[in-house]
């Protein structure tokens, strides 16, 4: 009796781990693992404008050579899209293309920077593993010291903090950008590149993100008539 019993205990646990063949909506999936970087310094701001210019002359290069032209950041832009403005018209500079500074003749550079929020204690990742996992002994992480001919060497705790720099500290922010750079005329665009970016929660007002206080209260006015 026990036998049978355990038997079918088994069977029952087996028919439960089986997904049914057939849903009324499709089943939640986590995508492939992937980085996204994280904005956290004007200086971030520079690499990201030089990387989508990097993107852009790719696609350029394959054209007939034209000026572009990059209209001035509007008075309302965000310190964000200033500095990216400034950012990629030096690095369309530096990198040999003719930047006009009218837009008659040449090709268009418009940006777009769409700021997207989520909701706050979103899912972080987390480094399996931790620094008594590597508290067995010194590890090596560099070479030999062409002066001292020492071995350079760090403790377990220098090794995790190594290994796991690459991640941002902290939760996943709430907040993240959409940047797409387009080139182009009146007719088509040229090039073309999109990319997001996290950005740090306590700097959304650089990104043109306005919070409402926490302490603000919710009101309604209600208008009252009068019987007539």
């Amino acid at each position: 009796m026990v036998k049978h019993a355990a038997i079918a205990t088994l069977a029952a646990a087996a028919l439960a781990g089986c997904a049914v063949p057939y849903s009324p909506v499709p089943v939640a999936t986590n995508f492939p693992n992937s980085g996204q970087e994280k904005l956290q310094a004007a200086a971030h701001w520079d690499i990201i404008a030089n990387d989508l210019e990097h993107k852009l002359a790719e696609k350029l290069r394959k054209q007939p050579p034209r000026p572009v032209y990059l209209a001035d950041p509007a008075a309302t832009a965000t310190p964000f899209q200033r500095a990216l403005h400034t950012s990629l018209v030096s690095a369309l500079v530096n990198d040999g293309f003719s930047v006009s500074r009218s837009p008659a003749g040449s090709l268009k550079v418009e940006m777009d920077v769409q700021a997207v929020t989520f909701a706050e204690n979103r899912t972080q990742f987390r480094y399996t593993g931790g620094p008594l996992a590597l508290a067995t002994g010194i590890w090596v992480l560099s070479d030999i010291d062409p002066v001292t001919g020492v071995l350079g060497a760090v403790g377990a705790h220098d090794l995790y903090r190594y290994h796991t720099s690459i991640f941002s500290p902290g939760a996943t922010p709430k907040t993240e950008i959409i940047v797409t750079v387009s080139v182009g005329d009146q007719f088509r665009y040229f090039a073309r590149t999109t990319s997001a970016y996290y950005v740090a929660d306590e700097d959304r007002a650089l990104y043109g993100i306005k919070d409402e206080p926490k302490d603000a209260q919710m009101t309604k006015v209600f208008k009252v008539r009068g019987d007539r």
